[in-house]
């Protein structure tokens, strides 16, 4: 299995993050919840920031003391998955909202970028590493601009979707409300190298 032997917390303040369970669990990973403080001091391998809504679960995150030791762990290399608001989450700079919450991943979102009449769709697109991926976008943003050393994996209409910056991997769209495990592995495989590397 793609995830034995590797555990990942999800961030479970607000969101979508039991899909997320679900898809890890079924690739063999072991997952808990991080709820707050005292459950960091788990130890674990890779961590999730789920879609939900980005300004509820960055207010949540600060009043629970979560993002400062969070942050941390990601810049000490920790790999870090971060969904549509999780994306936001991880993002330096949001073009249409002065927040930043972690900042560490460098490039530009847009928040709710397509708007209320394309507020969600469904497509398929090819992503690097994965191949082709359903995508189920939810009020999603995109990325306007992407910085050096950021890969980009996924376009949609020409609009950034997927990318990934060292141990940073991050995506607008919603891959645990699909059936198709390849992103999460992708994840996973990211995880086993970091862990192999240490």
């Amino acid at each position: 299995m793609k995830g034995a032997g590797i555990t990942v917390g999800v961030l479970a303040v607000q969101g979508a993050f039991t899909e997320h369970e679900r898809m890890l669990k079924r690739l063999g990973a072991e997952v808990f919840e991080i709820r707050q403080k005292q459950d960091l001091q788990r130890p674990f391998d890779g961590l999730i920031l789920p879609g939900g809504e980005s300004t509820v679960m960055g207010k949540l995150m600060s009043g629970l003391e979560l993002q400062e030791p969070l942050k941390e762990k990601i810049i000490s290399g920790l790999p870090v998955f971060g969904t549509c608001a999780g994306m936001i989450l991880l993002a330096e700079k949001i073009s249409n909202d002065e927040a930043v919450y972690f900042g560490t991943l460098p490039v530009t979102v847009r928040r709710n970028a397509y708007g209320r009449q394309l507020g969600s769709f469904h497509t398929e697109c090819r992503m690097a590493h994965v191949g082709r991926v359903p995508m189920s976008f939810i009020r999603a943003p995109y990325i306007e601009d992407a910085g050096p050393g950021t890969e980009i994996l996924a376009r949609v209409e020409g609009h950034i979707v997927g990318v990934r910056y060292q141990n940073q991997l991050a995506v607008s769209f919603h891959p645990e409300v699909t059936d198709d495990t390849g992103v999460h592995a992708y994840f996973l495989d990211m995880i086993r190298k970091s862990l192999n590397n240490t």
